[in-house]
């Protein structure tokens, strides 16, 4: 599999990927993650325009997923519910991963893909998405704490880093430390 920036031209095999990555939610229990056709076609457009959404192509199947990432700090993570981040070193963030079906390891791709980009990335899940919380666990991701969406809505935070937890790194923002 191999990952390149996502171009306009993409923007109908996303919508669909989208759609099946819904359908597939309302299937494994977790039909309130992406409501209301989430994401909508303006914030896919945002994101190719700003250059921080991906596809993620195989030889046979063409585009088998799609994602967003880039470097910088996550507003809705400056704040972090019981627990904390593993530090406070620069991260890269993952948001709206999904994949069409066709391939197996597509999100696992995805994210290694990432990883490679930064090696200290941050993600949240919505607390009946299982099927992300595996994969995140699988590949190695520590469970932070809660995080809260613009909307309020809460999320799961987990993170990968390169550098190993200690207590001199393991910073809240809230400013109190959790070991």
């Amino acid at each position: 599999m191999r990952i390149r920036p996502t171009q306009i031209d993409d923007l109908p095999q996303l919508l669909q990927i989208y759609e099946t990555a819904r359908r597939f939610m309302v299937e494994t229990g977790n039909g309130g993650q992406w409501v209301d056709g989430y994401p909508k076609e303006e914030l896919l457009l945002e994101d190719i325009a700003s250059e921080r959404s991906y596809v993620c192509l195989d030889g046979d199947n063409g585009i088998v997923g799609t994602f967003y990432f880039r470097v910088g700090e996550e507003p809705t993570y400056l704040e972090i519910f019981d627990g904390a981040w593993l530090d406070d070193a620069p991260y890269g963030v993952i948001h709206r991963i999904a994949s069409s079906g066709k391939r197996k390891g597509v999100a696992q791709a995805c994210i290694a893909w990432c990883l490679e980009q930064c090696g200290n990335i941050r993600i949240d899940t919505h607390r009946d998405n299982r099927v992300m919380q595996h994969i995140l666990n699988k590949i190695g991701f520590s469970y932070c704490g809660i995080i809260y969406l613009e909307n309020g809505a809460e999320r799961l935070a987990y993170q990968y880093s390169i550098r190993p937890a200690t207590p001199e790194n393991r910073i809240s923002r809230m400013g109190s430390t959790f070991l």
